[in-house]
């Protein structure tokens, strides 16, 4: 059985995506052992193959990505396998130097387009240095792939590279609701789920929320800004329809999303990043049957398009936003929602994943 040493920056517990490939690749016959960090707040997980989480002394800037790149070169080096599979430009180095020490199999996966995240468009210096790591590695890498066809193309073209797109979509799922930690009054409910990061569109969800007095928004997830937010919610005083649920585990939020009955995707278009994303949390709501909102961008909008799941922002002015919402959470979009959620799920593109890594070099 040829074994697989999966590798991510993260803490393990919330990446969805790199949950379901290891499943798609232990159900394929690999063995697996997959490898993040330990934090502070790290939640326990089970899950059918093995796991190891690496406490580290720095958990932030240059250090922390400098000692865990070295921490996980060596873990890596000793380690029996015979496949590395490296998640995001985070992890890629040590892969790449444990593959060409030991003539091992690499396979790459990037979750987003690492070099242009929003964080580092005012530190180029930064940007910079990734970059450069970005333009050595990726040449030299024969089994790549992606989450969607615009960073697919924006690799091939840029470095000559082989990117397959494999889509973060969910696994097949029934709807089942759970309850909400907190009095909703009758009022529908406006739902984001994911990373609480600069460039979210959150920040506008709050000030569209002062138009929107028969509503509630959901906030579930945890990041740099949420603080901020949290401040701009009592500033408007907006504490009775505004909700913050925290980081919460992928089956509590299976239970939570369909109680939604809006979810939204309205990055602003920071970059190359957030101008080809495809967020998984689109995908995650039309399995729970939520129509969506999501920015006029071209891979969030060709699934609206495609679908009929939903609508792209018209306006992000405040009271024009609140207006299109209105509109939208009184239409009906179940019909197309259940065929929808039939199509885009993991298990329609599991062969194509396990392709790679058969036929990897």
């Amino acid at each position: 059985m040829n074994k697989i040493i999966v590798s991510v920056s993260n803490d393990l517990s919330t990446d969805q995506r790199v949950a379901k490939v290891c499943n798609t690749l232990v159900n394929g016959g690999y063995e697996i052992l997959l490898i993040g960090r330990k934090l502070s707040d790290s939640k326990e997980i089970h899950r059918n193959y093995k796991t190891k989480r690496i406490k580290l002394l720095f958990n932030n800037s240059f250090l922390f990505y400098a000692e865990y790149n070295f921490r996980l070169f060596f873990l890596m080096l000793f380690l029996k396998k015979d496949i590395l599979l490296s998640n995001d430009l985070d992890t890629l180095l040590p892969n790449y130097l444990v593959s060409r020490f030991q003539g091992k199999k690499l396979v790459y996966d990037s979750h987003e387009l690492f070099s242009e995240i929003p964080e580092l468009v005012e530190r180029p210096f930064v940007k910079k240095c990734w970059t450069s790591l970005e333009k050595w590695l990726l040449p030299k890498l024969k089994n790549t792939y992606t989450v969607c066809n615009s960073i697919a193309e924006y690799y091939n073209e840029r470095y000559q590279t082989n990117f397959k797109t494999i889509v973060n979509l969910p696994t097949q799922k029934q709807v089942e609701k759970g309850t909400l930690p907190f009095e909703t009054a009758d009022k529908k409910i406006i739902l984001y789920q994911g990373a609480i990061n600069v460039g979210r569109g959150l920040e506008l969800m709050i000030e569209t929320m002062q138009f929107l007095p028969n509503h509630v928004f959901v906030i579930i997830g945890s990041g740099d800004i949420i603080c901020q937010l949290k401040e701009q919610v009592v500033n408007k005083k907006l504490n009775d329809r505004i909700f913050f649920m925290g980081k919460i585990t992928p089956n509590e939020l299976h239970k939570i999303t369909p109680l939604a009955d809006l979810g939204i995707s309205i990055e602003e278009d920071l970059g190359l990043n957030y101008r080809f994303a495809l967020p998984n949390k689109i995908f995650d709501y039309i399995q729970a049957e939520v129509p969506v909102l999501v920015s006029n961008l071209p891979e969030m909008k060709k699934v609206v398009q495609q679908y009929k799941v939903g609508e792209i922002v018209l306006n992000r002015m405040p009271e024009k936003l609140a207006k299109q919402i209105i509109g939208l959470t009184e239409k009906d979009f179940s019909a197309a929602l259940k065929k929808a959620k039939t199509s885009l799920i993991w298990e329609n593109q599991e062969e194509e994943l396990l392709e790679i890594f058969r036929s990897c070099n």
